[in-house]
C-alpha cells in the first residue's frame, strides 16, 4: 500500500500498492522530531565485511536509512545475521540482531497460504465468484462481487480500486469492512481479469472471505495454520488497538523530504493494512515461512503450483518479476528465479525470497523507500545475498 499527502506511505507493497502516502495527523503531532545521528556502520574485522555486510553498509550510507538487518541462508542451511547503522536515533541503541519489523505486504502471501488450505479442505474455490461467500456486498460502479472470483482477487486482476488512495488522515482503528467500503466508493480500474494492478483492497476483500468461511477471526486462522505450524516464533497479527512491537526491534522512521529531520513512527495503529499488511516479523522468520511454503509444507503440490502460476507484474515489482497468488518471482541476475513478496509500511520496508536450490534471505530497513532508486538498491542487496 502506497500513502498520500502528508507523506510517510501508507503501504504494504513493493511500495507493493498505491503510491499514496500518508502520515496520520495524529501521529504527526506526537512522534518527535529526530536529529540524525551519525549513522556509521559496523567496523570490519580484520579481514573486511563479506559481500552481505557491505551491501547493508551501503543501504545505511546511500539512502539514508537509519538501520538494516538481514538474515541469509545458504543452501546447506547455515543462517547468518546482519546489522548496520543505528537502532535508536534518540538513544543510540544498537540494531537488535534478526530484531522485529513490520511486514506490510508479505502478510499477504500468509492470507494466500490459508485461502489455499481452504480449497484443499473444498471449503473454499479459486474460481468461485465472491458473491459466493459474501452475497450482495461487493457492488460498485463497474464492480459486481458476481464477476469477481478468488482467484482475481488472489492474483491482483479483479479490478477493484486501491482503498489506501481514499483514506483520511486519521490515525485510528478502522474495520475491515469500513476499507472495503472505501474502495467501493469508487470505479472499478477494469472489468475482472482483463488486466493486472496491484490493489490492497483484494487482499481485504479475500480475508473478509476467510473469516466468513470458518467463523474464526483472520488472525487466528494465520496463527494456527501458519505460524504455530512452521514454528514461526517472533511473528504475529497484532490484535486490534495494539500500536506496539512487542520483542527487541529497531525503530522506524519517516521523512518528509531529503531536507528535514527523521521522524519516529514506530508505534501506529496498523488495521488500516489488516490483510493486506498488518503483520509483524523477523527476517529468519520470513525465510522460513518462504522456504516452508516453497518446500511443500504448508500446500499440497497442485495447490503451490497454483500459487506459482503468473501473470507479469513488472509495473510494481521491476524488471522481469512476475505475480501468482499472492507469490512474486523476480530473475535473479545469477540465474534462476527468487521467490517471496516484500513488504512497505510507515516505518520499514522488507524484501527477501528463497530460491529452489535452498537459499533465503530477508532483508529490512528502517526507513520506508519512496523512490525507485532506493528500492532499487534494497533490492540488488537482496539479490547479492541471493547469488553470494
Amino acid at each position: 500500500m502506497r500513502g498520500q499527502k502528508r507523506r510517510a506511505s501508507r503501504s504494504t507493497g513493493r511500495q507493493h500498492g498505491t503510491r499514496r502516502q500518508i502520515l496520520p495527523a495524529a501521529v504527526a503531532m506526537t512522534v518527535g522530531l529526530m536529529t540524525p545521528l551519525a549513522l556509521v556502520p559496523p567496523a570490519a574485522s580484520a579481514a573486511g565485511p563479506d559481500a552481505v555486510q557491505q551491501s547493508l553498509n551501503a543501504l545505511v550510507r546511500d539512502i539514508g536509512t537509519p538501520a538494516a538487518l538481514a538474515s541469509v541462508e545458504d543452501r546447506e542451511g547455515r543462517a547468518r545475521t546482519y546489522t548496520a547503522g543505528v537502532g535508536d536515533l534518540t538513544t543510540g541503541a544498537k540494531v537488535p540482531r534478526d530484531g522485529q519489523v513490520r511486514i506490510g505486504s508479505n502478510t499477504k502471501t500468509f492470507v494466500a497460504v490459508v485461502v489455499l488450505q481452504l480449497v484443499v479442505e473444498r471449503r473454499m474455490s479459486l474460481d468461485a465468484f465472491v458473491d459466493t461467500y459474501l452475497p450482495g456486498l461487493v457492488r460498485g460502479k463497474g464492480i459486481d462481487g458476481r464477476r469477481i472470483t478468488v482467484r482475481q482477487l488472489l492474483q491482483h486482476t479483479s479490478g477493484l480500486p486501491e482503498y489506501t488512495s481514499h483514506l483520511g488522515d486519521d490515525a485510528r482503528y478502522y474495520a475491515p469492512r469500513e476499507l472495503l467500503a472505501t474502495a467501493l466508493r469508487h470505479p472499478a480500474d477494469f472489468d475482472p481479469g482483463k488486466s493486472w494492478k496491484y490493489s490492497n483492497t483484494n487482499y481485504v476483500l479475500a480475508g473478509l472471505i476467510v473469516q466468513k468461511v470458518t467463523a474464526r477471526p483472520l488472525a487466528d486462522e494465520i496463527d494456527r495454520r501458519v505460524i504455530r505450524r512452521i514454528g514461526l516464533r517472533h511473528t504475529y497479527f497484532p490484535a486490534p488497538g495494539d500500536a506496539s512491537i512487542r520483542e527487541p526491534h529497531p525503530h522506524g522512521y519517516y521523512q518528509e523530504s531529503a531536507q528535514t529531520p527523521l521522524r519516529d513512527i514506530t508505534e501506529m495503529d496498523p488495521s488500516w493494512g489488516w490483510a493486506a499488511g498488518q503483520m509483524i516479523s523477523t527476517n529468519s522468520d520470513l525465510n522460513r515461512f518462504f522456504t516452508a511454503l516453497l518446500a511443500g509444507r504448508l500446500i499440497p503440490p497442485a495447490q503451490l503450483a497454483q500459487m506459482r502460476t503468473t501473470v507479469p507484474a513488472e509495473a510494481t515489482f521491476g524488471p522481469g518479476a512476475r505475480y501468482g497468488l499472492g507469490l512474486v518471482s523476480r530473475p535473479l541476475p545469477c540465474g534462476g528465479l527468487s521467490w517471496g513478496h516484500g513488504g512497505s509500511f510507515p516505518g520499514y520496508e522488507t524484501r527477501g525470497g528463497v530460491t529452489a536450490d535452498g537459499r533465503a534471505a530477508n532483508i529490512a530497513v528502517t526507513l520506508q523507500l519512496t523512490g525507485e532508486a532506493p528500492r532499487r538498491s534494497l533490492e540488488r542487496a537482496v539479490d547479492n545475498a541471493l547469488c553470494g
